[in-house]
Formats: C-alpha cells, sequence, structure tokens
C-alpha cells in the first residue's frame, strides 16, 4: 500500500470516529450543549482536528445527523387521510427528537445543514408524494409544499416558540395542517 493510501485511510478512519463521537455527544447532550472539544475529547483526538476536517460545529452536525423520517408506508393508508397521517407522523417526530429542531436551526444558516435538509426531502419525502399524487412529475413541487407546511409549523412550534402555535394540542394542529396537506399532496393541479 502506498504512503498516500495509507494516509487516506488515517484520514477516513479520523473521520469516522469523530463523526460516531458527534453523533454520541449530539444524542447525549443535544445541539446547544455538545461542544467540539467534548467530541474531539471522546474520539481521543485534538479539537483541533474536528475543525480542520467539518469547519465548525454546524459543519459537524449536519455531517454527524443521519435522518430518517421513518415515513408510513402510503399503500397502507386510506388516500383521504394521507396528510392527516402525514402532519401526525411529523409532529411525532418532531416531538421526540431534538436532533430535528437542531437541523433545522441550524439548516438555516448552514450550507451543509440545509443541503442535508434538501436531501431528506429529495430522497424521503418525494417518493411518498410521487406515489400518491395525481401527476408524478409534480412530485417534487408537491413535497416542498407539504414540507413548507411542516417546516413552517416546526420553526413557529419548537425553535421559535411562538406562544399560540406551542400552546395547540397535537389534534389542534393535525386538524388545522392536513387538510392543507392533503390537498398539496392529492388535488388536482390548481
Amino acid at each position: 500500500m502506498s504512503e498516500r493510501q495509507q494516509v487516506a485511510r488515517r484520514s477516513d478512519a479520523t473521520r469516522a470516529t469523530i463523526l460516531t463521537a458527534a453523533r454520541e455527544r449530539f444524542a447525549a447532550d443535544g445541539y446547544e450543549r455538545a461542544t467540539i472539544r467534548a467530541i474531539a475529547r471522546d474520539a481521543r483526538i485534538d479539537p483541533s482536528m474536528v475543525m480542520r476536517y467539518y469547519g465548525n460545529k454546524e459543519g459537524l452536525f449536519a455531517a454527524a445527523v443521519a435522518l430518517d423520517l421513518e415515513l408510513p408506508d402510503p399503500a397502507g393508508i386510506p388516500h383521504a387521510e394521507i396528510g392527516r397521517t402525514l402532519v401526525s407522523h411529523f409532529l411525532g417526530l418532531w416531538e421526540r427528537n431534538e436532533v430535528l429542531t437542531a437541523l433545522l436551526r441550524v439548516g438555516a444558516t448552514n450550507a451543509a445543514a440545509a443541503e442535508r435538509m434538501r436531501g431528506v426531502l429529495r430522497d424521503q419525502l418525494v417518493p411518498v408524494a410521487t406515489r400518491v399524487c395525481p401527476d408524478p412529475a409534480q412530485a417534487p413541487a408537491r413535497a416542498a409544499l407539504a414540507a413548507s407546511q411542516m417546516l413552517g409549523l416546526a420553526l413557529t412550534r419548537y425553535v421559535l416558540r411562538f406562544p399560540a402555535s406551542a400552546e395547540l394540542s397535537h389534534e389542534e394542529i393535525v386538524d388545522w395542517i392536513a387538510p392543507t396537506v392533503q390537498r398539496y399532496l392529492t388535488a388536482a393541479t390548481p
């Protein structure tokens, strides 16, 4: 093995070690309390190495977050219930997973995190929209519209904590937002 290959292998191993430590630290402490120093200590490397590979905490977070929305299979949902099911599902995700809230915060100002969010939309929500919308060619736009509702809700409820949004019950939110998400995904093109 050449010296270049050995360096590349060590670099890949270092990146993997950092990401493992970061995932564990972000899960244990949340985004706000996790620090580069703590992550580096967990990885048993110098903090400068974390900065070298990921630039800053936001870049590290974006790289470390593996985000599976675990979306329900639309084949098992009555067509008229797609909106209610997805809104309820997303609410449950936001309420039990602070990583999503952190990713939303970071995604507003960090290109890597924003790309991660775009990838989630493209890879996970667009396929669902493709299966339920009347014209599969419109699935990306319809998925983006549905995501705008859910991300807007998450921003006002979990990040900015608008009292009127934060005080709504799970069922009230589903009742208000589900018809809009249903329309975005399944209605005829306006």
